[in-house]
């Protein structure tokens, strides 16, 4: 299965990055949640989860940083797939860089992606030709149909005949499957890089039904208490420390992508809602649930298929989110839609129903409430540089690679740091050109070390920029605002939370580490949002 050596201990091993999208970070069994989800636990029990792990804050930005190994403004997508003509906000990967596929595949490793692209949908920018990946089965764009998707591609070739029985998160499980048997089948002296972008759970609600009915009714007790009973187990599998508060509900959300909540009123607590409401909200997380549920189960089917190909005891696995739990709702009229399908509805005269939540006819979200609590115990949700915005749980699992069994790592590890992971693990050589054109270096370290109880090297800060939400982690202490607001400062150790501010206390550390940011945003190409803002872009 595997060919080379990446050191004197053994082989080369495959690599697989598995990527949750729009998932929270209690939302595992493993990492306190209800949900259902025995194959990613039993990959945590077998392996490491990280404790404190970080994407950045948003669909397109995670998944630059992820394949790039540099910040999402460096490699060219500071916001989404649309192009501002600022060199930090191109919404695709510009020139200066390289992808793991690109990387990997000069290495000698057979590539392939299923899933969520996001990072340009012209043929130009797309998985294979911009990727570097050898095969290709998703989408390209940020957000699909589960049942019914419009750009859904096999390498550059549109799909356009949908089965009935289609539903994307077991089209992405069976086709992974597939490519990792045509390897074995045809590949058996190379090694394999795969990279599988889930679409769930994000936005529009849809789950099969025999998946919905395990959850309708569980639900009804509410996010206030959901939020409780995570936090207690969480405490209870060492996730967070015992001494950790649950903050206050946070705020409600009236913009979608402008960057920060316009009000500090909280949202609304579950029992203020009607019956009726409550039913509704239900049903919402129900559905939630069941499709976290459904990739699990895909995921351990892909499990079951390196095992049957003897090949997962040679097979790195990294699983994470691209952001926390999405507080996105009314603005895109979910409910009757996307915003496009209700404005066109609307020009013809057509009604704007609802459908039935999680079914085909309906394009609904789970909202704000439910977001924050699938970020237990962390504040705000994704878009923000807070906890909830940026904390993404990490599952790693490597039989030959570590000896740890079920253990934490309470290391600060960031998706920039899979390029450099999967560089290390490989043995391949990172380049300083490629094409004839200068690439940027790598920004990240390797998660290697952690992997087996040793503490990463990582020698500067870490930061943030999204919508004009900010963040530096520097050691033990974090320096964060939202868009338009000033610096908080909090003790990370003993406060993941973000409810004591440090800020007024120690203003030479909020001025350090503010310079830094500042030299930071200067080399990374940031352009400061107010600016986006007066030009509407």
């Amino acid at each position: 299965m595997t060919a080379g050596a990446a050191d004197a201990n053994g082989p080369r091993p495959n690599i697989l990055v598995i990527l949750a999208d729009d998932m929270g970070y209690s939302d595992l069994g493993c990492y306190g949640s209800e949900i259902a989800t025995p194959n990613l636990d039993r990959l945590a029990a077998n392996g490491v989860r990280f404790t404190q792990f970080y994407n950045n804050a948003r669909c397109s930005p995670s998944r630059a940083a992820l394949l790039t190994g540099v910040h999402p403004q460096q490699a060219g997508v500071g916001w989404l797939d649309a192009d501002w003509k600022r060199r930090g906000y191109r919404g695709h990967l510009v020139d200066e860089c390289v992808t793991i596929a690109q990387v990997l595949g000069d290495a000698g490793y057979h590539t392939f992606m299923t899933g969520k692209w996001h990072l340009g949908k012209a043929k130009k920018l797309d998985p294979i030709t911009r990727g570097g990946f050898d095969r290709f089965y998703g989408i390209r764009s940020g957000v699909t149909h589960f049942f019914n998707p419009d750009d859904l591609f096999e390498n550059d070739r549109p799909i356009k005949e949908i089965p009935d029985d289609f539903y994307i998160t077991d089209a992405i499980g069976d086709r992974t499957i597939g490519y990792i048997r045509d390897h074995v089948k045809n590949n058996p002296e190379k090694s394999f890089f795969g990279y599988v972008a889930f679409t769930a759970p994000h936005w529009p609600l849809h789950a099969l039904p025999e998946d919905i009915k395990r959850y309708r009714g569980k639900y009804l007790h509410g996010w206030d208490t959901v939020r409780a009973v995570r936090l207690a187990r969480m405490k209870q599998l060492g996730i967070v420390p015992k001494s950790t508060a649950l903050p206050p509900r946070s705020p409600a959300w009236p913009g979608h992508g402008q960057g920060t909540p316009e009000t500090d009123e909280p949202t609304p607590a579950w029992d203020s809602l009607t019956d009726e409401q409550k039913i509704d909200m239900d049903l919402r997380m129900a559905v939630y649930a069941a499709m976290i549920e459904s990739m699990d189960r895909n995921v351990g089917r892909i499990v079951d298929a390196l095992a049957e190909a003897k090949a997962l005891d040679h097979t790195l696995i990294l699983f994470m989110s691209d952001n926390g739990g999405c507080g996105e709702e009314t603005i895109w009229g979910f409910d009757g839609g996307p915003l496009w399908m209700r404005n066109a509805k609307q020009k013809r005269g057509e009604p704007i129903a609802k459908g039935t939540i999680g079914a085909a006819d309906s394009y609904s979200a789970y909202g704000m409430c439910w977001a924050n609590a699938s970020n237990t115990p962390l504040r705000l949700y994704k878009h923000f540089t807070h906890e909830g915005g940026i904390a993404s749980p990490m599952i790693s699992h490597w039989p030959r690679g570590f000896e740890a069994r079920g253990t934490i790592s309470s290391e600060v590890g960031h998706v920039i740091d899979v390029m450099a992971t999967c560089v290390d693990v490989a043995g391949a050589a990172y380049p300083k050109q490629r094409g004839g054109r200068e690439i940027l270096p790598m920004e990240g370290v390797s998660l290697r070390p952690a992997l087996s109880g040793k503490p990463l090297a990582r020698p500067s800060p870490l930061f943030w920029e999204h919508e004009g939400n900010r963040a530096v982690r520097d050691g033990q202490w974090k320096l964060v605002s939202r868009f338009g607001r000033p610096w908080e400062l909090y003790d990370m150790t003993n406060d993941r939370s973000e409810l004591h501010d440090y800020a007024s206390e120690q203003p030479d550390r909020v001025r350090d580490m503010s310079a830094a940011y500042d030299a930071w945003a200067a080399r990374a190409h940031v352009t400061p949002w107010d600016e986006f803002v007066k030009v509407g872009r």
